[in-house]
């Protein structure tokens, strides 16, 4: 039998890796901002500074209303796939539990915002493995919806974007796999049978999770979701069009939608916490090839993440205590 890890051995165990996840994102952090200071520095601080003073208050906030369009947005989605899976939450549980997540989507592989399924468990009494396939669903969600925003941004975008094509077909084919129950049971059998049969558990509950995805395929949410999370994105999408237009760039529309959403599927591809790094170099670099000046490139990119990520993770430090607090009191209450 396999030895069983206490509560306070396994709580030992996480402490260093929660102390090496903060190294990490401090590291990530400060190779960001040295970044972004050297570039202010080679092309004139004052340059910088002029093109953040041109944001008025009311810029800002238009900003953030954007953001949080698309945060409500993939929000009623999630509440929409947690119905589908036969969850019994109500919406204001759902926003709770998705808002609450984005605390921890600095996290490495942001695997942190599967806070969210421990809450589900408490709440509702139903194990991970049952859980899982609604944070799956609603990444591959997420990378569908920005797949289909790059295709269109390369449609109608005269002059095109270098590399979208490749990105948006693998953004579709990682959501396509990660929908298709019938591939996923395959993939566990094939896994289970290359590793001579030696993790069982973890492929049996991949064939359970993949079971579970049948509960997404009716077209009818799908197109309800997909509606949803590409109106999301747009959103800030068109947030970043504003923006740049206030900073004096007159990027078109959708050529301004294409480098927001591929800069930001670019950083998380890289599996960096929040796409850190990543997104900023691919975003400063699009404007750059697009002819916007580095001096404006810069704020820009800063604030549409300030407003956007760091907003986002602001908000689920806001909510993440009052989550977790009400889930252990829900949890005692389903045990008396």
């Amino acid at each position: 039998m396999t030895p069983r890890l206490s509560p306070r051995a396994t709580s030992a165990a996480a402490g260093p890796r929660r102390w090496r996840d903060l190294a990490i994102l401090a590291a990530l952090l400060v190779f960001v901002v040295l970044g972004f200071a050297g570039l202010a520095s080679a092309t004139g601080w004052t340059e910088t500074w002029a093109a953040l003073g041109a944001l008025s208050p009311a810029a800002m906030a238009a900003l953030l209303t954007l953001s949080l369009v698309n945060y409500l947005a993939r929000g009623l989605r999630w509440h929409l796939f947690a119905g589908q899976l036969g969850l019994p939450t109500t919406i204001g549980q759902d926003l709770r539990h998705f808002i609450g997540g984005f605390a921890m989507s600095v996290t490495p592989g942001r695997l942190g915002e599967l806070v969210r399924m421990r809450w589900i468990g408490r709440e509702t009494g139903w194990r991970f493995d049952r859980t899982a396939p609604l944070a799956l669903v609603d990444r591959a969600a997420d990378l569908a919806a920005m797949a289909a925003l790059i295709a269109l941004s390369v449609a109608f975008s005269a002059t095109g974007l270098a590399g979208a094509v490749p990105v948006a077909i693998l953004a579709f084919a990682a959501a396509f796999v990660a929908t298709r129950p019938s591939l996923l049971r395959a993939i566990a059998g094939t896994g289970h049978r290359a590793t001579g049969r030696r993790l069982p558990r973890l492929f049996a509950r991949l064939r359970r999770a993949a079971l579970s995805l049948d509960a997404f395929s009716r077209p009818s949410a799908l197109l309800i979701a997909g509606l949803l999370g590409t109106g999301g994105w747009l959103a800030e999408g068109y947030a970043f069009h504003l923006l740049l237009g206030w900073m004096g760039a007159e990027v078109p529309f959708w050529r301004a939608v294409g480098i927001f959403v591929f800069a930001t599927l670019a950083g998380g591809l890289t599996g960096a916490p929040g796409g850190l790094g990543g997104a900023e170099a691919a975003m400063v670099a699009l404007l750059a090839l697009d002819g916007v000046p580095v001096e404006t490139a810069l704020p820009a990119t800063l604030v549409i993440r300030v407003t956007t990520l760091w907003f986002a993770l602001g908000l689920g430090l806001l909510v993440f205590p009052y989550a977790e607090r009400l889930s252990k009191r829900t949890a005692d209450a389903l045990e008396i």
